[in-house]
């Protein structure tokens, strides 16, 4: 299995994706984008400016989607990223995605999740008890599901690794990465 799943929707942040998107090919394995529907998707960039005290968002690259979350078996899959930006806010409904979130958790395989990805275990049933990293505007969502927050570039539970936003990208995607790798030798 060397199969891993990032999951996407329209306005996914871009860095969120594309950095464990080819750090996982570095590591020989294959990347596969999955989201509500087969067809190209539009990623951005999510930054406060200087002087603002929201987020305003840039279109960036688009990225297109190999298997809808209808059509994935997840069991096909060594693990899987949950990316941030707008977009889980919008598909953490899907009840696809939300039978393929908890598979993963159920079976302990290793799992990604950055910003707003949390969403997406949050609504699935899938954080209470669990430590996560999010960013903090998405505290609420995190803690009224169960979880518990905490505010570091890289915060590790079991088989769960998770960040604040793509400036922790070097803190726990390698992390996640040396899981994935452990588990395929053990395989």
């Amino acid at each position: 299995m060397n199969k891993v799943l990032i999951v996407i929707g329209d306005a996914t942040e871009l860095l969120d994706t594309m950095y464990p998107y080819y750090r996982l090919q570095e590591a020989g394995f294959e990347p596969v984008v999955t989201a509500p529907e087969k067809r190209r998707y539009q990623l951005v960039l999510h930054e406060i400016k200087p002087g603002w005290t929201i987020t305003k968002e840039w279109e960036g690259y688009t990225l297109e989607c190999d298997v809808p979350f209808s059509e994935v078996n997840e069991s096909e899959y060594a693990g899987i990223m949950f990316s941030g930006g707008r977009a889980p806010e919008y598909i953490r409904y899907d009840k696809d995605l939300v039978r393929i979130t908890k598979h993963f958790f159920a079976e302990g395989k290793p799992i990604a999740s950055v910003c707003h990805g949390v969403e997406i275990p949050a609504y699935a049933d899938c954080v209470r008890g669990r430590r996560m990293a999010t960013v903090p505007k998405c505290q609420f969502d995190l803690e009224v599901c169960g979880g518990i927050f905490v505010n570091e570039p890289c915060v590790i539970d079991g088989n769960l690794f998770s960040g604040r936003t793509f400036h922790d990208n070097g803190a726990y995607v390698g992390p996640w990465i040396e899981m994935l790798l452990a588990n395929q030798r053990i395989s």
